[in-house]
């Protein structure tokens, strides 16, 4: 599979999310939920556990079908798309629930990616060794991925999902479980990221990096979107501070 080509310009942002839905029996994970993110752009989801973030990212890659509701990347309604078929135009996901394949070595994990748009191995090995440089796993690049501590095993999350060279990233709370200076590396590679052009919508419980990261949050609780904005005023509002973040999240929001 060769990477997509050169894009005309499209008018509007580069994913819109249109009133989506989705239930599960009688849970209704996510209710009319609305929202864009645009080219280059660094949009956070958060809310309480149970709010429906991961069924979120599960509708916008393919994962799971919307009950109602309309998804459009770079101008593509994703309706009826297979997960490879969405990231075949350039979005990628991590999994909050890691699973490298633990007897290859970290390369190869990631060449499983990169072959999906460089059909010369040599190619996608170098590509492959260019990601875990940049991630900071050069050095491990030659190891089974079962050897890797967990911060590692979260850049290799990431590198995997870069692998498939995407202009939209969705990052599921790649920095649970990690130390401060383990989360602030991850911040610093983000950014990186980023900065390189690639559009970023994450799912994240440290507050401090969402706070640092995000120029535009959207709050849910019960699947329903309650907050969206900038991150001083999100941090502030009433109805966050009841749901979900509380007096201590409130004293972490930027001046």
């Amino acid at each position: 599979m060769s990477a997509p080509g050169p894009q005309p310009a499209r008018p509007g942002p580069l994913l819109s999310v249109e009133r989506l839905s989705r239930s599960f029996g009688g849970l209704q994970a996510v209710k009319d939920l609305s929202f864009a993110v645009d080219e280059g752009e660094i949009v956070a989801l958060i809310g309480p556990n149970g709010a429906g973030k991961t069924t979120a990212f599960a509708l916008l890659s393919g994962f799971l079908t919307p009950d109602a509701g309309r998804v459009s990347f770079r101008g593509h309604d994703l309706r009826g798309l297979r997960p490879h078929q969405v990231n075949a135009l350039g979005l990628a996901r991590t999994f909050q629930i890691m699973r490298p394949f633990p007897r290859l070595t970290v390369v190869r994990n990631v060449m499983i990616a990169t072959l999906g748009r460089h059909a010369s191995p040599a190619v996608a090995e170098a590509r492959a060794r260019d990601i875990l440089a940049e991630l900071d796993l050069a050095a491990k690049a030659d190891v089974q991925a079962a050897s890797l501590t967990l911060a590692e095993r979260k850049r290799l999350e990431l590198a995997r999902a870069l692998g498939t060279e995407p202009v939209l990233l969705l990052l599921d709370e790649v920095m649970s479980g990690l130390t401060g200076a383990e989360t602030e590396r991850i911040v610093e590679l983000v950014r990186g990221v980023n900065r390189r052009g690639v559009a970023i919508l994450l799912i994240e419980h440290v507050m401090r990096a969402v706070m640092s990261l995000a120029q535009r949050i959207v709050v849910l609780n019960y699947g329903e979107r309650i907050a969206e904005g900038r991150p001083d005023a999100v941090a502030r509002d009433p109805r966050v501070i009841e749901a979900y973040l509380g007096d201590e999240g409130v004293s972490g929001a930027p001046a």
